[in-house]
C-alpha cells in the first residue's frame, strides 16, 4: 500500500506550479516590506530627504538583486516546468526544497540589508542562492532520470540547462569570493550576473551563459 501510494503522490505538475506561483508572488512582495520611507520627523528640508534617500541606496540595491534573483529563478523553474510531461512524489518534494530556499529569500535579504558591510551576511545571501541553484538542479536531472519530460524536448536541451545553471553558480561563487575585498564588490558583481540572465544578450560570450 505505502508503495502504492508513493507512485501515484505528487503528479500534478498544474498544481506544483500554482504552488510555486503563489509562493514566488508572496515572497517578492515581502522583499518590499523591509523598505521604509524616511522618518518625517528626522526630515525638514529638500536636502535632508535627499540625504535619507542617499542612505537607502544600500537597501535598495539589495532589494533589486533579490527581485531579480527571484525572477531568474522563476523563468528557470517554469522553463522546467513547460517541458515535463507529468510529475511525481519524489520531484515534487525536491521542488518544495526549492521552495523553501525562495521563502527564505526575504530574511536573506533584510539581513544583507541590514549588515551589508559585514562578509558573514553576503556569505548567507550567497549561501540561499546556491541552494536555490541547487535545487533546481537536482530537479531537472531527477525528471530527466525519472522519464518525467515530454517525449517532443530536444535532445540538447539537456546541456543547455545543466550549462546555464553551472555557470551561474559559478560566476556567483566568484561573486561572493570578492567580499574578500569588499561586500560592495561582491554585491556590484552579483548585480552585473544577473542582469546578464535578464537581458540575455545574443551577441559575444554572454549569449552562451
Amino acid at each position: 500500500m505505502l508503495t502504492r501510494y508513493n507512485q501515484i503522490a505528487g503528479q500534478s505538475i498544474e498544481r506544483l506550479a500554482a504552488l510555486s506561483d503563489g509562493l514566488f508572488a508572496v515572497a517578492m512582495t515581502l522583499l518590499v516590506l523591509d523598505l521604509r520611507a524616511p522618518a518625517a520627523e528626522a526630515v525638514h528640508s529638500d536636502r535632508e530627504l535627499a540625504a535619507a534617500l542617499l542612505g537607502l541606496a544600500p537597501r535598495l540595491l539589495v532589494y533589486l538583486m533579490s527581485f531579480l534573483t527571484l525572477g531568474i529563478f522563476w523563468v528557470g523553474q517554469q522553463m522546467q516546468f513547460n517541458h515535463m510531461a507529468r510529475s511525481d512524489r519524489d520531484y515534487s518534494w525536491l521542488q518544495l526544497g526549492f521552495l523553501f530556499a525562495v521563502s527564505l529569500m526575504p530574511f536573506s535579504t533584510a539581513l544583507m540589508a541590514e549588515f551589508v558591510g559585514f562578509r558573514v551576511a553576503l556569505l548567507l545571501y550567497w549561501a540561499n542562492i546556491l541552494v536555490l541553484g541547487a535545487m533546481l538542479f537536482a530537479g531537472w536531472h531527477y525528471a530527466r532520470r525519472a522519464g518525467l519530460l515530454r517525449d517532443d524536448v530536444p535532445a540538447d536541451i539537456d546541456t543547455s540547462v545543466t550549462r546555464r545553471i553551472v555557470i551561474a553558480q559559478a560566476l556567483y561563487a566568484f561573486g561572493a569570493l570578492l567580499c574578500v575585498v569588499n561586500t560592495y564588490w561582491s554585491l556590484g558583481f552579483i548585480l552585473l550576473v544577473q542582469v546578464n540572465y535578464v537581458v540575455a544578450p545574443r551577441v559575444g560570450i554572454l549569449s552562451r551563459l
